[in-house]
């Protein structure tokens, strides 16, 4: 969905990840991807390949061909309601729908792929300038106006920087040969960032961005079937194998079911992407982003708005709260990508503008206000402030550039942790504070580009231990999902 482009040298952001040189000697992370083979009962099966990184050198390389088209914005498009539940093997190597994901097309090489060079693919792509939808939906009646007051809020003394050791790739927990198996089990070819909450006390949801099935072909989510958006859920307790899925939401069977819609029009709403989630009770609430359209720049995009949606009825079904959003105004607005983290009484908002550029802003609000945007208070240097005006302004509690936010509170410590792709940097890194405002540690770097040319991600597992942190990463050439693990001294 986004593109690429061909960097000489130093650190460039590619496509949804970072790229730095092409030499994976230079090692952080010791990648052991056949780590949770050894395990009978979670997969993959023994018969199945080793899952390996893809080179450098696409296989298949994608092309749009952008053109100007002009259209009417739809409005807000239907939600998938379709659920089907579906029973898996309890054989992990059974295949329960080869009808379906066994099926293969063969085309004979082109003269480029006869030549060793990438098979390319010439895509039209319209780029839409759009009139007003003249049947605007009619909102129901928002929250009553809140008046939070202003409260005074002084950092903390910052902790010592994470001294981070013994980083190693647990398991492929997406794609083909995966422990998953999601190619067979939910048509999930490729897909990416795996952000992680506590759903009830003994399980983990899991949401993926944009999702395709057939026809996959990294890097990128380049194929067929494109879903915006997905969620898993895991009861296992023992990472050092991988996060093993138990169920995901289904709309037919094998097929993970898209839960929050897009229009799929580009420069209008491309796409929505999960940034975080947190339950509150029976309800679910995952925060998200609605793109209007990939930049020309590698890893970077423009938001519509960051917004809030909701479940009541454990992730199956999904509403966008209509006033739970905070709009991009022209282009620098923060918390358009948000992480949120309920502790105490109140919900954390940490946030970011469209990119991976920006600093980390931050926002509070009681936990029973999460939907009304006018109860939240901003910190401002010293203070809880309300927004003025609708005017949010926050002052950055993480200085630029931070992407992909994931922060945690680790109750057993009572200590915050942060991992973010530091792009300056070329890697994932966390960031250790006594409060949410700080004052943060310094950055200290888990898994860096020069091993993982085009990584990105970072989000913590909720079941780390002090010692112990588990985190996804992504990578754009492989354009899946994989479980890390760092040691923190």
């Amino acid at each position: 969905m986004a593109k690429r482009l061909v960097a000489a040298a130093g650190a460039v952001i590619f496509g949804a990840g970072v790229l730095v040189g092409v030499d994976r000697s230079v090692a952080v992370a010791d990648p052991d991807p056949a780590a949770a083979a050894s395990v009978p009962g979670i997969g993959p099966c023994r018969t199945d390949a080793k899952p390996e990184h893809e080179a450098l050198v696409p296989k298949t390389v994608e092309v749009p061909v952008v053109y100007p088209a002009v259209t009417v914005d739809p409005g807000p498009p239907p939600e998938n309601t379709k659920r089907v539940k579906m029973e898996l093997p309890s054989d992990p190597c059974v295949n329960p729908c080869p009808e379906l994901t066994d099926q293969q097309t063969t085309t004979p090489p082109d003269l480029a792929q006869q030549l060793g060079l990438p098979k390319l693919i010439i895509r039209p792509q319209p780029f839409n300038f759009a009139l007003p939808n003249p049947n605007p939906p009619t909102l129901p009646p928002g929250p009553d106006p809140a008046h939070p007051p202003v409260e005074q809020a002084a950092q903390t003394p910052p902790r010592p920087t994470p001294q981070v050791s013994d980083v190693t790739e647990v398991a492929k927990l997406t794609g083909a040969n995966s422990v998953n198996r999601t190619d067979k089990r939910w048509q999930v070819q490729g897909t990416d960032l795996g952000i992680m909450w506590q759903s009830a006390p003994d399980e983990i949801a899991i949401a993926f961005g944009d999702t395709v099935g057939r026809d996959f072909h990294p890097p990128g989510g380049m194929g067929e079937d494109w879903r915006s958006n997905l969620l898993a859920f895991s009861k296992n307790r023992d990472l050092s194998n991988g996060v093993v899925f138990d169920h995901m939401v289904t709309d037919d069977r094998c097929h993970a079911s898209e839960l929050l819609s897009s229009k799929k029009l580009d420069n209008i709403e491309i796409t929505t992407i999960p940034t975080s989630g947190f339950a509150l009770g029976d309800r679910q609430y995952m925060s998200y982003m609605s793109i209007r359209t990939w930049n020309s720049i590698p890893g970077t995009w423009y938001t519509n708005y960051g917004g809030i949606a909701y479940s009541d009825d454990h992730g199956e079904h999904w509403t966008k709260d209509p006033y739970a959003k905070w709009e991009n105004i022209f282009g620098v607005s923060n918390f358009q990508v948000t992480a949120m983290v309920p502790q105490g009484d109140w919900v954390y908002m940490f946030g970011i503008p469209n990119t991976r550029l920006g600093g980390v802003g931050l926002a509070r609000v009681p936990k029973d206000q999460v939907l009304n945007p006018t109860a939240y208070q901003y910190w401002q240097t010293d203070a809880w402030v309300p927004a003025v005006n609708g005017l949010v302004t926050a002052t950055p509690v993480v200085d630029a550039p931070a992407g992909e936010l994931s922060v945690r509170y680790d109750a057993d410590r009572k200590v915050w942790q942060m991992s973010y792709l530091d792009t300056a940097k070329a890697a994932l890194v966390v960031r250790e504070s006594d409060s949410p405002q700080g004052a943060w540690s310094d950055s200290a770097v888990t898994v860096s580009a020069l091993q993982y040319p085009e990584l990105y991600g970072g989000f913590i597992h909720p079941w780390s231990t002090g010692k112990d942190m588990y985190f996804t990463m992504s990578t754009w050439s492989d354009y899946n999902v994989y479980l890390m693990h760092a040691t923190l001294n």
